[in-house]
């Protein structure tokens, strides 16, 4: 079973999912899974590691969005221990990262 947990922070825009992403990965201790374009424009990042790493580094993110010029943050959530199949999902919908 993989009982790392999952970050997501979902904003308008790819210089935002971009900031955001800079900003978590060098908070905190975690790994880029991937990240969604859901529909005009909206995109989630998605980081997973521990706890207390997705945590920091989500606030780190929401931060880092907030604070650029028109930053549009509309989520955030930190799934401590996410049920497996949530990884199908996660799968189906992330776009590879280069």
């Amino acid at each position: 079973m993989n009982y790392k947990a999952i970050g997501l922070i979902e904003t308008f825009g790819l210089v935002f999912a971009l900031e955001a992403a800079d900003a978590m990965c060098k908070a905190a201790n975690v790994e880029i899974v991937g990240y969604t374009n859901v529909a005009s424009g909206y995109i989630s990042v998605i980081v997973t590691g521990d706890v207390g790493a997705c945590s920091a580094a989500v606030e780190a993110g929401v931060k880092a969005v907030k604070s650029m010029e028109g930053g549009n943050l509309y989520s955030d959530i930190v799934i401590a221990r996410p049920h497996d199949d949530l990884w199908k999902i996660i799968k189906k919908y992330a776009l590879e990262i280069i």
